[in-house]
């Protein structure tokens, strides 16, 4: 199959019809059109019917679309793999969660910069979900995340364990407002079960660093890794409240029988070098 009709296809769901996908990919409508026809010759089947309003999937184009993302997806990073920059030996592809940033991936890089200068390296920001998604496909070797579920085909090792701590700000206009912050759904379990009477936070974020500048501008409390507020508890400008329950938040290493056997060791072995660097 052609890759090119491939992302047309997504380009027609995406703008709802032909006219703005051909805009889109500045192309003719015509080509759009012949695209699409070889790929519905290709499936034996219509994937669009067209009318006045646009063009809208057929029940066979609902279920190629499950799967037209994937198969581009995975020819980029077929061809970014084999299309190595120079004085690069291989590529390593590996996600995690926006959380799981800094400092632990940025830590990672350099430690591959340092450690493996052959090999070129692709990182990806996404949900745990979505990484999960993408490692059992293939795009990815590996993925670092919170929490993983288990799935046909994927391992996930523990990388390492952190607490999430109840900490609160120190100045004297510190209130007893807590801040909502997403740790997923583990963690929102186990604080309901602490708090059964709280009520919703009045503000909330979904992510952790976010949170924290917050606090520490307008005072406040919240759960936060252990690790990362550690430097703003020995300044002083935030402390963990006392009696307050912590909760267990591990992260861990999560790859699929696709991923290249001779990268996963050394992409272990930074992380945990990483996970130990990082306070």
């Amino acid at each position: 199959m052609d890759i090119t009709n491939a992302r047309t296809f997504l380009e027609v769901v995406k703008t709802g019809s032909f006219v703005s996908a051909a805009e889109n990919l500045h192309i003719s409508q015509t080509a759009v059109s012949a695209r699409i026809r070889v790929l519905e010759e290709q499936l034996q089947r219509p994937v669009f019917v067209r009318n006045k309003a646009g063009a809208r999937l057929t029940p066979a184009g609902e279920q190629f679309f499950r799967f037209a993302a994937t198969l581009v997806q995975v020819w980029e990073a077929a061809r970014s793999t084999v299309a190595l920059p120079p004085g690069r030996a291989a590529m390593v592809t590996i996600g995690a969660e926006l959380s799981l940033w800094s400092p632990l991936l940025k830590h990672w890089l350099l430690w591959m910069r340092r450690e493996c200068p052959s090999i070129a390296v692709r990182t990806t920001i996404e949900t745990a979900d979505r990484l999960m998604a993408l490692v059992q496909d293939g795009t990815l070797d590996a993925a670092v995340l919170y929490g993983a579920l288990r799935r046909p085909g994927l391992v996930a090792e523990l990388l390492f364990e952190e607490r999430l701590v109840l900490a609160r700000t120190t100045s004297p206009t510190t209130t007893e407002d807590p801040i909502g912050i997403d740790w997923g759904a583990d963690f929102a379990a186990g604080f309901r079960a602490a708090f059964p009477d709280r009520p919703n936070p009045a503000v909330s974020v979904s992510h952790g660093p976010l949170a924290l500048d917050y606090i520490l501008a307008a005072g406040g409390s919240g759960y936060f890794r252990e690790g990362f507020i550690r430097p703003r508890i020995e300044d002083g400008r935030l402390e963990i409240v006392p009696n307050s329950p912590a909760f267990a938040y591990p992260a861990y290493l999560v790859s699929s029988e696709k991923t290249d056997p001779s990268m996963l060791p050394r992409i272990r072995e930074g992380l945990r070098y990483a996970a130990a660097d990082t306070p």
